[in-house]
């Protein structure tokens, strides 16, 4: 198999666009099954809008859970969220799960622990390639998602698409099953 992978100069919401054009390519190639990240919910319309009337599609939205960026705070807008309903996505507000207990205990022990290690490494990759890991393990979890299903999965640096990956998805108790099959598109930089 041949496929043309897409390397941005900078990361960002700047390569958005391309996001969701790689994203429609991909779905009219069979890909019925996407999961985007989506802070503000921005980056989900843009998605819904593209891809709302493709048969079969199943579209999850993940935003950050309430409180990530301050306390009480809900960062998709209400807008937004009933935008990416309207449209058939569906949301899952979710805790990252390699931001959570761990990153408080980090910070008040200043330890290295499992779920840090396993976020610095996936990001090697970018930025964006450790968002598609963890929406993917996320999705499933919530049971949005099949396991064992090659996926599409959207994530960023920052605010905005600049990686789309083809993830097989497993929840996070199999993480070591879940396997980045393909990078479509990256930034060079972040």
């Amino acid at each position: 198999m041949i496929r043309e992978v897409e390397y941005f100069d900078q990361p960002g919401q700047v390569n958005t666009p391309r996001c969701v054009e790689i994203c429609r390519h991909m779905a009219d190639e069979g890909f019925t099954d996407l999961v985007v990240a989506s802070t503000t919910g921005d980056v989900g319309v843009q998605m819904c809008r593209a891809l709302s009337q493709i048969p079969g599609i199943n579209l999850v939205v993940v935003s950050h859970s309430a409180g990530f960026k301050e306390k009480g705070e809900q960062e998709l807008t209400t807008s937004n969220r009933e935008e990416i309903e309207s449209l058939g996505g569906r949301i899952l507000t979710a805790t990252i799960l390699t931001h959570s207990l761990e990153t408080a205990l980090a910070s008040q022990h200043s330890g290295a622990y499992p779920t840090i290690i396993i976020a610095q490494t996936l990001r090697r990759l970018g930025q964006g390639t450790k968002v598609c890991c963890e929406i993917v393990m996320e999705a499933c979890d919530a049971g949005l998602m099949p396991e064992g299903k090659d996926v599409l999965a959207v994530g960023g640096t920052a605010y905005g698409a600049d990686t789309v990956c083809i993830i097989k998805s497993e929840a996070s108790k199999r993480f070591l099953q879940l396997q980045v099959k393909e990078l479509l598109a990256k930034p060079r930089e972040w």
